[in-house]
């Protein structure tokens, strides 16, 4: 029960952030989720496919949450569902490829990848950098191209991928609120196919040999999942609300602090 309690918190927090914030529920899922598997019973074979559950876990729950957000920037016609239509099979493509390439790679090493992660974010929230728009949107190869790089960044650090569509297109000269509304319609296929993939690697791991937790769906933590994904779609509009009464700038830099200690103390149990 306390276990469940965890990631009923976990998904409340993160649903809060999400719709308080504009920042995706992964950024804070993967490093908590880490902190809590990593305090339970299971064994040094479990144990060595940690962050793969993680992120696994995360990328499946961002695609119950991705739909709430969606649908409220849809209706106020915020999304450029052409441009989503002409990224989403690079970001397929791509997502399918990082969770392969994750799959490969040791619990250290994906680690050390969110590590990075969480520092470029934090800094970034921290310093307000937005980067000037300074040309405009690739043709149909380009916006394939810069999809698929997000989509493997996303499945390598277990995000909807909106710390860097936002960038990419604001760069594009696309206006912020629209950058931002179609960076959440482009988080669903990302976390489809991020789950899918963790999944299928996850399961042809066990067939080699590899020993998962019970409840386990591949590389996704059913439990965490199921808690995690109600809580937040529950949670996030609170978030949207309190973002009209709250000082909204002032948060962010706190929680941009937030995110360098969480990456401060990953980095320390790495060192270790």
């Amino acid at each position: 029960m306390l276990e469940i309690a965890m990631y009923l918190a976990l998904g409340a927090f993160a649903g809060v952030l999400a719709g308080l914030l504009g920042v995706g529920g992964g950024i804070v899922i993967v490093p908590l989720l880490l902190l809590i598997f990593g305090g339970l019973p299971w064994g040094e074979a479990q144990a060595a496919s940690l962050a793969h559950l993680a992120l696994g876990t995360s990328l499946a729950s961002i695609v119950f949450t991705s739909v709430s957000s969606v649908r409220a920037h849809h209706r106020r016609g915020a999304v450029d569902w052409a441009l989503v239509r002409r990224m989403s099979p690079g970001l397929i493509v791509g997502t399918l490829a990082g969770s392969w390439l994750a799959g490969q790679m040791s619990t250290p090493l994906l680690k050390s990848v969110f590590v990075a992660f969480a520092f470029y974010v934090g800094i970034q929230m921290l310093m307000n950098y937005r980067p000037a728009p300074g040309r405009e949107l690739p043709g149909a190869l380009g916006l394939h191209a810069a999809g698929g790089g997000i989509g493997v960044f996303s499945s390598l650090v277990g995000i909807g991928g909106g710390s860097v569509s936002v960038p990419f297109m604001s760069w594009c000269n696309v206006p912020l609120h629209r950058a931002i509304a179609s960076s959440a319609a482009l988080g669903f296929p990302i976390a489809v196919a991020g789950a899918l993939g963790f999944i299928v690697n996850g399961l042809l791991a066990q067939a080699k040999g590899q020993v998962l937790p019970p409840h386990s769906l591949g590389y996704v933590y059913l439990p965490a999942l199921a808690a995690i994904a109600l809580a937040s779609v529950l949670t996030a509009p609170l978030g949207a609300r309190l973002a009209h009464a709250l000082p909204v700038a002032q948060l962010k830099r706190m929680f941009a602090v937030l995110l360098l200690l969480l990456g401060a103390r990953m980095l320390w149990s790495l060192l270790r």
